[in-house]
C-alpha cells in the first residue's frame, strides 16, 4: 500500500468509524491548552503573580518550556492540522461552524507563525524587544490568546454539538450521533 492511500485511508477512519474517538482525543487537546490559559489568567487577575512568573500549570514545572515559542507554535499547528483533518466528517450546519473556527484558527496558526519566525531569527516585528503578533500590538499576550482560544473553542462547540443532533438534512451515516437518528424527528 503506497503512503498517499496510506493517509487517505487513515483520514477516512478518522472521519468514519473513528470521528467520535478522534473529537474527543481533539476536544481533549484544546480544552487541556485552555484551561492552561485561564490558569495563567488566574495567576495573574487573582493570585497577582508577576505576568512573567504566570505560566500556567505547565510554567511551574516547565517555565523554559512555557516561554518557548516552539512549544506554541506546535500547539497551533497541531490544532490546525486537527481541524483540517476533522473537518471530513462534519456536513451541514455542523460543517459551518467547524470551518468558521477552522478560519479563525488559521489566523491564530499565522500569529503563531510570525512569532516562531522571530524567535528562530532574532529580528522582531517592527524592531520590538520580543517576537510580537500582530494584534499583541494593540492587545497584551495573555488576554489576546485568552481571546484566540474562545472564539476558536466557541464555534467548535457549536459544530460538535450540531454534528451529534444533526437534521434530517444533515443526517449521514456517522458513528457520533447517537443511534443516528435526527433531533428533529425524535
Amino acid at each position: 500500500m503506497t503512503q498517499p492511500r496510506l493517509r487517505s485511508n487513515a483520514i477516512a477512519a478518522l472521519n468514519s468509524k473513528y470521528h467520535r474517538l478522534a473529537l474527543y482525543g481533539f476536544l481533549f487537546i484544546v480544552v487541556g491548552h485552555w484551561a492552561e490559559h485561564l490558569v495563567q489568567a488566574y495567576q495573574i487577575y487573582v493570585l497577582n503573580w508577576p505576568r512573567p512568573q504566570a505560566g500556567g500549570v505547565l510554567g511551574l514545572w516547565f517555565p523554559w518550556l512555557v516561554k518557548s515559542e516552539v512549544m506554541h507554535y506546535g500547539y497551533a499547528l497541531v490544532m490546525l492540522v486537527g481541524f483540517v483533518v476533522l473537518r471530513h466528517g462534519f456536513h451541514g450546519r455542523a460543517r459551518t461552524w467547524w470551518n468558521l473556527a477552522l478560519w479563525i484558527q488559521v489566523w491564530h496558526h499565522f500569529e503563531h507563525a510570525l512569532l516562531f519566525l522571530q524567535s528562530l531569527t532574532g529580528q522582531n516585528l517592527l524592531g520590538e524587544a520580543v517576537p510580537t503578533s500582530v494584534l499583541q500590538m494593540v492587545f497584551p499576550r495573555v488576554e489576546l490568546h485568552l481571546f484566540y482560544n474562545a472564539i476558536v473553542f466557541a464555534p467548535m462547540v457549536v459544530a460538535m454539538v450540531l454534528h451529534r443532533r444533526p437534521r434530517l438534512e444533515d443526517l449521514i451515516e456517522c458513528t457520533c450521533a447517537p443511534n443516528r437518528t435526527p433531533a428533529s424527528v425524535g
